[in-house]
């Protein structure tokens, strides 16, 4: 088989292996549910392009090509952030194919030409190109508007495979998060040197040389799409060997008792699982690190500066903070337990005893967001009841929607092992959903209360709501559970084949 042959092949293997997936059926159920929400991004993106291009066709300082090629930076980094919710680094998929006499460089090939050319990474083209047909076209004309397609996706494409590198190298070391940071610091230049419209200025140059017929604005980005994936494709490899290859070295560590948790009993045990698992294991604690990194993040530009204090961007940046952590590891709820699910299986309402562990510690570590955001109040631009009501949410409603994925998780997510672990994408459609529901439902409730109601009276109601589900967490917890065991084989079933 020549190269092309073999990506053909993958990417067929690709779309068989999602079908045959134990998620597939309740996938394909959650696939509704994400076409609702794909559709309001498209009417999102569309909305944007009508702004943009009614900015643009005002605009006195620069042209539509100018205006939308120094929009470039910002989309390229949102674009960033977004891919770390889907996409796959090619070394999570070639481990079925590691013993086969198949180039690995082939495989890897295959898979980052898969990533490049996927409906993907097509989607800011619902944004572009209505932008396009109303500000560019009768403008410049047919010619410089498919030059400003091209050199876009050919960022897109670039950014892709920018992405790819990130995600891998920060899988080994959080420490590698100065990369991207310190690429985006020098991105950034232009406004610590002139301010915002100085940079601006600086990237809508891209634009003029577009109106000029110059190839520069098709060249810089090619030329960073060829080395992104000269540089992706060796990265993958290596890391691919090095895991392969790796062994097992035994370290001594200091056992902490927590003795404390025991008179709480069996939740007590479940308490002091939950926390080693966390302190024990690199992918638990890498997660926790980063949610933690986000938070003190987040907290600090949100209390030190004033460019969220806008109301609906308060409510945002509050509601997101505290549900960070259960975002990226109460979502994955059972999943690490997936491991060892049958020892768990062994005794009567071991499962429930788990599940109110979990919830308790999750609502136990909202101190951390709490006191991270508590220099707001001493700085008077938010209320110590705001504060306190969104925490009370968090713990009851947003909590309750993620606990919910017990019902629904049945792939076993590696403790240690990442990059060619066999299911190297921990994400189903559910958890997606999940997500977005409990980072922008709540932000949309709060925001149409204070469109009735005073701040004050719209919090109360947020906390009424979230002190509902905390007072009744036993009850739907055991819910939770009554539903799991109705359905046990099946989840057995699917956290020992995904081991």
């Amino acid at each position: 088989m020549n190269r092309l042959q073999i990506i053909k092949e993958l990417r067929r293997h690709r779309k068989l292996s999602e079908k045959r997936s134990i998620n597939f059926a309740q996938n394909k159920a959650a696939k509704w549910l994400l076409a609702i929400v794909f559709a309001m991004i498209v009417f999102y993106l569309v909305f944007f392009a009508i702004i943009f291009a009614l900015i643009a066709n005002d605009s006195r300082s620069f042209t539509s090509v100018e205006f939308i090629m120094a929009m470039l930076p910002f989309t390229l980094f949102l674009d960033f952030m977004i891919r770390f919710m889907a996409q796959q680094t090619p070394a999570q998929l070639v481990k079925p194919y590691i013993l086969l006499p198949i180039s690995k460089y082939s495989c890897v090939d295959s898979f980052i030409f898969n990533s490049m050319f996927n409906w993907g990474n097509l989607t800011w083209m619902i944004m572009l190109i209505p932008y396009a047909l109303m500000s560019v076209v009768f403008s410049e004309g047919i010619l410089v508007t498919l030059g400003v397609l091209l050199s876009w996706y050919l960022f897109l494409l670039a950014n892709s495979q920018w992405y790819a590198i990130v995600r891998t190298l920060i899988n080994d070391s959080l420490l590698y998060w100065l990369i991207p940071i310190g690429v985006y610091l020098i991105v950034l230049i232009p406004a610590f040197i002139g301010g915002i419209e100085s940079m601006f200025e600086f990237y809508a140059k891209l634009g003029t040389l577009i109106s000029e017929g110059s190839f520069l604005p098709y060249l810089i980005p090619l030329a960073l799409l060829i080395i992104c994936v000269i540089i992706n494709r060796k990265l993958q490899y290596v890391h691919i060997e090095k895991e392969l290859a790796k062994t097992n070295v035994k370290t001594l560590h200091t056992v902490s008792q927590f003795s404390f948790l025991e008179k709480f009993g069996e939740t007590g045990q479940y308490l002091k699982l939950e926390i080693k698992s966390i302190l024990r294991n690199k992918n638990p604690r890498k997660s926790f690190i980063f949610a933690s990194v986000i938070v003190l993040l987040l907290s600090l530009i949100i209390s030190f500066s004033d460019i969220y204090d806008t109301t609906y961007m308060t409510n945002f940046w509050c509601i997101y903070n505290y549900v960070v952590f259960g975002g990226m590891l109460l979502v994955k709820v059972m999943c690490n337990e997936g491991n060892y699910i049958d020892c768990l299986m062994m005794r009567h309402e071991n499962i429930l005893k788990l599940l109110q562990a979990k919830y308790y510690f999750f609502c136990i570590i909202l101190i951390i967001p709490f006191a991270l955001m508590f220099p707001t109040i001493l700085a008077g631009k938010w209320s110590i009841f705001m504060l306190i009501s969104y925490a009370v949410f968090t713990a009851g409603f947003q909590y309750f929607i993620l606990m919910q994925m017990a019902v629904y998780n049945k792939q076993s997510v590696p403790l240690n092992t990442k990059l060619t672990a066999k299911n190297g994408m921990e994400n189903n459609y559910f958890q997606i959903v999940a997500e977005l529901v409990t980072f922008f439902i709540p932000v949309i409730f709060v925001s149409v209360l204070q469109l009735f109601f005073s701040e004050n009276v719209s919090y109360l109601i947020m906390f009424v709501v979230g002190g509902f589900f905390v007072i009744t967490h036993k009850i739907w917890l055991r819910n939770i559970y009554q539903r799991m065991m109705r359905k046990k084989y099946v989840l057995l079933e699917g956290f020992r084949s995904s081991r």
